[in-house]
């Protein structure tokens, strides 16, 4: 189908979904139902809709997410951006951290690079964390999902939802109160760590205790600083104060942790934190955009799947801010979930597919939670490479399949996230990994394996779409002029199956590659086809 058709198809279900003239009326089905349009509902529905999936996302409030929040992009969330292609625009809005300065006496005492500097390397070319309003990120995500046609339902709560073993019926009610019942094949809960259907489902948390404390959020404009540090103070409280300029923007984020017993959240009350613990006064800040509080909290659903109910994000796990990791995990939940629902959906994956998703992000979660609750009692804000969530993987996953053997240490193994490698086509055209693997599709990786049959996957039924790229042999589709392909892959022959999200399915030795890619794919993903 054009891409067009399938952006007019998507806009027409999702609006037919929703838009109703009598109380209570049934809509047209939805293949998937999402709660919540911030960053992992919105990527979740970018993944579906470039698959063609009708998925209709619903966002309680009237707008899409104000504030600043979570800032941090980690450079495997950048990658994900890349496939999504959300990348380019949020390089161009975002930015670096600056170096953070302490200042005491009214001046600057000191500074020092919070955030590691870290350079790009051919295998990881996103290797520092971006900093990206998340308002800004979900305008981004948001227009990226414009393109491809799917939108997004603002002022529409989902309100309660029954399952039976053929879908999901949901009830949302609009800003004129009118309930409207909506069928679908799959929910998936992006509705935050208040979650409306995670409590319903009755779905219970559990994770560290965290001592009891606040910080005040704000997103002011505001005089008589400048951008090129991240700018903090030290509280009499035994807290600290915080002014962050967002990168494309002219606007502050405040942090005031434990400023005061009685946290207050007005305008008035920023202003006075300001000029209080700082050397600025209430008139240097020209405006108070938005503000919010937040207390301390952490843990994880105790599972993610519930029949045809999925939950997701915030929703599934809450993480202290600490180390920038909540958002980013988060995304990363909806780029699993979207292309197992897309493989079950439209070619044929078997719906325990589906439980993977569980199998595989909630371990993540629970890494991810020991490392936050960590930092945040340590009270370190200093950010490294360990939290790039490159070394994210699936190696314990039940569609991971490793089979050589004697592999040297450090060697990429099935389960492992797929590096990137600079290289060339045939004529000689740079081209990276990266451009190979973007887009919905799996990747046949045949490295040194020129006599390898590939035929049986051209022939294999179905419709899941497979890219073969050959790096030997008489018509090689990659050269490696400089070696980064195999310093990333092994200089031993081997044959990569490459998941949609860009993680090894499959490592095997070329005489046993074929039936096992074609097994690999006719179990668990769907049957093959190769891509256009």
């Amino acid at each position: 189908m054009a891409l067009n058709s399938v952006k007019e198809t998507l806009a027409n279900a999702a609006s037919d979904a929703f838009e109703a003239t009598a109380p209570d009326p049934i809509a047209p089905p939805v293949e998937v139902l999402i709660s919540g349009a911030g960053p992992t509902g919105l990527a979740l529905g970018i993944d579906l809709a470039r698959r063609g999936v009708t998925a209709l996302i619903v966002e309680r409030q009237p707008t899409l997410s104000r504030g600043a929040r979570g800032t941090g992009i980690q450079p495997r969330t950048q990658e994900v951006y890349d496939d999504l292609g959300v990348l380019h625009a949020a390089r161009a809005a975002g930015g670096i951290y600056p170096p953070v300065a302490l200042w005491e006496d009214g001046r600057i005492a000191h500074s020092h690079q919070m955030i590691e500097r870290v350079a790009p390397t051919p295998s990881t070319p996103h290797s520092e964390a971006l900093m990206l309003p998340q308002w800004r990120n979900v305008e981004l995500l948001h227009d990226r999902l414009g393109e491809l046609g799917g939108s997004v339902q603002l002022a529409a709560e989902l309100t309660d939802f029954t399952q039976d073993p053929d879908g999901v019926t949901a009830h949302l009610t609009g800003p004129d109160t009118v309930r409207r019942t909506v069928r679908a094949r799959y929910l998936v809960a992006c509705d935050g760590g208040g979650s409306t259907i995670r409590k319903q489902l009755a779905v219970p948390m559990s994770g560290p205790e965290l001592a009891p404390g606040h910080a005040v959020l704000a997103d002011v404009r505001l005089d008589g600083l400048d951008r090129d540090h991240w700018h903090r103070w030290t509280l009499p409280t035994g807290g600290f104060l915080t002014l962050l300029p967002l990168a494309g923007t002219d606007d502050f984020q405040m942090l005031a942790a434990a400023a005061s017993d009685k946290p207050d959240t007005s305008p008035e009350a920023v202003r006075g934190l300001i000029a209080e613990h700082t050397h600025l006064t209430r008139d240097h800040v020209r405006e108070v955009l938005w503000t919010s509080l937040y207390r301390p909290k952490a843990g994880m659903a105790d599972a993610y799947r519930h029949g045809r109910v999925f939950l997701a994000g915030d929703a599934a796990h809450i993480h202290s801010p600490a180390g920038g990791q909540g958002l980013n995990t988060s995304v990363q939940d909806g780029y699993n979930l979207g292309w197992k629902l897309g493989q079950v959906l439209r070619h044929g994956a078997p719906d325990t597919l589906l439980d993977t998703y569980e199998a595989e992000r909630r371990p993540i979660a629970a890494r991810i939670l020991e490392t936050s609750t960590r930092l945040h009692r340590s009270g370190s804000l200093r950010r490294g490479r360990d939290l790039h969530q490159l070394d994210v993987g699936y190696r314990e996953s039940p569609l991971s399949r490793e089979l050589r053997t004697a592999l040297p240490d450090g060697a990429l193994t099935a389960g492992d996230r797929a590096p990137d490698a600079p290289c060339t086509t045939a004529d000689g055209t740079p081209t990276h990994l990266f451009d190979v693997f973007r887009g919905p599709h799996f990747t046949v990786l045949a490295l040194d394996a020129p006599d390898l049959d590939l035929a049986p996957l051209t022939r294999a039924a179905g419709s899941t779409p497979v890219r073969t790229v050959r790096t030997a042999g008489p018509a090689p589709d990659l050269l490696d002029p400089d070696g980064h392909l195999h310093a990333a892959y092994g200089t031993t022959p081997t044959v990569f199956l490459i998941r949609p999200d860009g993680y090894v399915a499959v490592a095997a030795p070329p005489e046993t590659a074929q039936a096992a890619i074609t097994e690999a794919l006719e179990t668990h993903f769907g049957t093959a086809r190769v891509a256009v």
